[in-house]
């Protein structure tokens, strides 16, 4: 019997690989890499202009920015600046209107971690032309001592709002008993400059460890009604909130899945892996229009795999749990992120793959995205990348990876580590 058992893994692991080489491999383009200067360049995010596949901005740690104007062949490099600072923690979101934002700490004094001001608000600059030229930035959160964290955005279908989320801490890292974390957002007009007073979301508080106790991947995103919807990972749960009325105020917390083993993950070779949940919803007017996904990955299976839950009332009830990666057993999936395609309704997810490898141990890393056509109920997985790589595990890699998608135009974005040096990529994938 486990002789058979094993067969049938192996079948199943060989059906796998098949299917990812069936598909034309997509040329890769290197943004970045690291110059032996600063910063290694990491926690890369990618947004396409909705009206024009061709206009793609990127950022990566620390201010760095990228714009490219030919779908992403080509690339431009430039160092963000405020006089808010700049301190990591990219995140860039694009408007239906064109405009581009990009969202990161703040680091006033200029004086990195060793500043007792950083982490004091979430910043968010505004650019007009395709990522050429930035606003001064606006700040948001700005209650100090307290620290600001781990932020993500979102705009509204007519771009007239872009709305805010992230994790408060009396106190990062502290461990006093009465220090906690809470989920706060925020919303702002398109100038992206004055932003509302932050509202509390989370109901129940985390510790301020920055582990699987802490209150963090709030992921916002908007409803075909104008709801905003937000989901969170504490403890063994994944938890999700709702506005109905632009973010002034929140409902309930609700549990709508287990993060079996926490978000905070262990993988060979990477100092820490965050299996945080990523919030999404269609606003293709395809058949599951106004469905809302929320993706994430933990340990259920004992191995690391990609996860997601569906919900097509409002989250008021959701999907039994679906696994996006399609490989058999004892193999990792890790660092995953989504995106719904707002034309076409699909949704992609990016997250790094070991399937290959002849046993967890073995470090060696390639890029897949998984793609869905009906929903999220059937999944097909494309490696992405064009060689592995094999983390050493000695460099800080950065709490996530990116996805972005238009049209059928797909832009992954990934950390790429070679002999301890870091490199930010993207692939060309463009379906039909």
């Amino acid at each position: 019997m486990a002789r058979m058992i094993l067969l049938r893994a192996a079948s199943g692991l060989s059906l796998a690989f098949a299917a990812l080489a069936a598909f034309a491999q997509p040329t890769n383009v290197r943004l970045d890499a690291w110059d032996g200067k600063g910063y290694q360049p990491c926690e890369p995010s990618i947004a396409i202009d909705p009206n024009n596949p061709d206009v793609v901005v990127a950022g990566s740690i620390l201010d760095n920015v990228y714009r490219s104007t030919d779908g992403g062949a080509t690339w431009t490099k430039n160092t963000l600046t405020s006089p808010l600072g700049v301190f990591g923690d990219p995140c860039v979101v694009a408007s239906p209107t064109g405009d581009f934002y990009f969202l990161h700490l703040s680091d006033p004094e200029g004086q990195g971690w060793r500043s007792d001001a950083l982490l004091d608000r979430i910043v968010c600059q505004r650019s007009k032309d395709g990522g050429e030229t930035w606003s001064k930035g606006g700040g948001m959160g700005h209650t100090p001592p307290k620290d600001q964290d781990k932020e993500w955005a979102v705009v509204n279908a007519d771009g007239s709002q872009i709305h805010a989320c992230w994790t408060q801490f009396d106190t990062y890292g502290s461990k006093e008993p009465g220090d906690s974390t809470t989920i706060l957002c925020s919303f702002s007009n398109a100038k992206g400059k004055k932003w509302s007073d932050p509202v509390r979301v989370s109901d129940k508080a985390g510790d301020c460890l920055d582990g699987d106790d802490t209150t963090e991947g709030a992921v916002p995103a908007v409803g075909v009604n104008d709801e905003i919807f937000v989901a969170w990972a504490l403890g063994p749960w994944i938890l999700f909130d709702k506005s109905l009325d632009g973010g002034v105020t929140w409902g309930e917390d609700r549990i709508v899945a287990d993060i079996v083993g926490g978000w905070d993950q262990s993988i060979a070779g990477i100092g820490r892996v965050n299996g945080m949940p990523v919030t999404c919803v269609d606003t293709s007017n395809g058949p599951h229009r106004g469905r809302i996904y929320i993706n994430w990955t933990d340990t259920r299976n004992g191995d690391t795999d990609v996860w997601l839950t569906y919900s097509d009332d409002a989250g008021e009830t959701w999907s039994t749990t679906r696994r996006v990666n399609t490989d058999g057993a004892d193999r990792d999936q890790f660092f995953t992120w989504m995106t719904v395609d707002p034309v076409r309704g699909d949704v992609h997810v990016v997250f790094y793959d070991r399937r290959h490898n002849d046993d967890r141990e073995n470090r060696s890393t390639h890029v897949v995205v998984a793609t869905s056509t009906d929903g999220g109920d059937s999944w097909v997985n494309r490696t992405v990348s064009e060689t592995p790589f094999t983390p050493e595990g000695k460099v800080f890699f950065g709490d996530y990876n990116n996805i972005s998608a238009v049209d059928g135009h797909v832009r992954p974005i990934w950390t790429h580590e070679d002999n301890g040096v870091l490199s930010v990529w993207t692939a060309l994938l463009d379906l039909d």
